[in-house]
Order: C-alpha cells, then structure tokens, then sequence
C-alpha cells in the first residue's frame, strides 16, 4: 500500500507539474508575442514587465498559490519583470463586498502603475475570487487596461461557458457569478482561463480538490 501511496502522489505531482510548464509556456508566449522584439530593461527604473495578481478567498495578504507562477515567470523571463499583490480582503464572508474591493484595488494599481511607467506590459493574475476580481477589471475596460498583454485565471467564479479562451475542461458551464456574455470579448486574445469540470466555484460543481489543483 505504502507503494501505491508514493505512485500516486508521483503522479499527482508529475501532473502539477506539467500543468505549470503549460501555464508559464502559455504566459510567456502571451507576453512575448504582444510585442515583436523583446524590450530589454529600461533605464528609468521601471520593468519591462509588471505582474499584478490577486489571491484566493482566504490565503493570507500576498500573492498566495499563484504567486508560485509568478515567480516561475519572473526567474525564467529574459525581460525584467516587476510584481505586487492586491490589498483586499479575499474573505468568503460578504464575499461579494470583498470581491468588489479587490476590483478598486486592482483598478488603482494597474492605473498607478500605467502612470508611472507607461512603457511597461501589463500581466493580470487571479486565483479563485482573485481570477474574478482579475476578469472584472478588464471587462470594465479601467485604465491601463489597454497595457494588458496577458492574463490568467484560475477557477474563476466569473465563469461564463463557451468563451473562446477557456483552457480547461467545464467549457460547457457557467461559474457562481458569471460575468455578462462577451464581457471579456475584447481580450480574448490576452486571456488564458482554467476551469476543469467538478470545480464548485468556476463550474458548480463538487470537488474542492479540483479548484485548488490548478497549480
């Protein structure tokens, strides 16, 4: 038994790990192909390239889970590349009130951020009510949201079926708090969005260990 318990967990993490490879593939080739000749690091004091990410509902104040693709992006990007987390609460208690913070903090950093170095390439992040927050700012087309080169979703509550950049499995459903139809059109381009079928939150359904298995 104890074998099979160690080949199992192998695989889960020969699994995790593939599936990181695949999402910093995904984003740097987002980033990459949104200019045709990588821009090397200003001078000004400002990078190349800015990630911005928002945590999950109740990770403590950071970047959380996702901030392991952050910082598998920033150690293999031959651009310079920039971070910060969103302050906002990420509580599932007046969950609707924290998400809706999360959006004005996202909002406000991105346009501090296109103000102060109006050069730099934006990446958007966002685990769980993060990944909402993330898509929420950009279907509100805030400024600075024209800098976006690249954004990533994971188990994104926001959810809306059958949106061309959908990268997962539950492509036929829609998740608790579906933004309207079409509201991330515009950005489809620029957008990767992961939601695997039996997720509760992006796609209603059961398994918990599916929506915290996206990294």
């Amino acid at each position: 038994m104890g074998a099979v318990r160690d080949n199992i967990k192998q695989v889960g993490q020969s699994s995790r790990q593939s599936k990181m490879k695949f999402l910093l593939i995904s984003l740097i080739a987002l980033v990459f192909s949104a200019t045709a000749t990588p821009i090397s690091g200003p001078t000004s004091g400002c990078s190349a390239v800015h990630v911005i990410t928002a945590r999950a509902s109740t990770e403590a104040p950071g970047e959380g889970i996702i901030g392991t693709v952050v910082t598998a992006i920033v150690g293999g990007s031959s651009q310079t590349v920039s971070r910060e987390a969103v302050a906002y609460p990420a509580t599932l208690t007046n969950y609707l009130v924290s998400e809706n913070q999360g959006v004005t903090a996202m909002k406000a950093d991105l346009a501090a951020q296109v103000s102060k170095c109006p050069d730099t390439k934006i990446v958007l992040m966002g685990y769980s009510q993060g990944a909402q927050v993330a898509g929420d700012v950009l279907a509100s087309r805030a400024t600075g949201t024209d800098k976006v080169v690249a954004t990533i979703l994971m188990g994104d509550p926001g959810h809306v079926a059958g949106e061309p950049f959908q990268k997962g499995t539950a492509n036929a459903v829609s998740g608790l708090f579906p933004r309207a139809p079409g509201a991330l059109n515009a950005f489809a381009s620029v957008i990767e969005s992961f939601c695997d079928i039996g997720d509760p939150f992006c796609a209603g359904g059961l398994n918990l260990a599916v929506h915290l298995g996206y990294v």
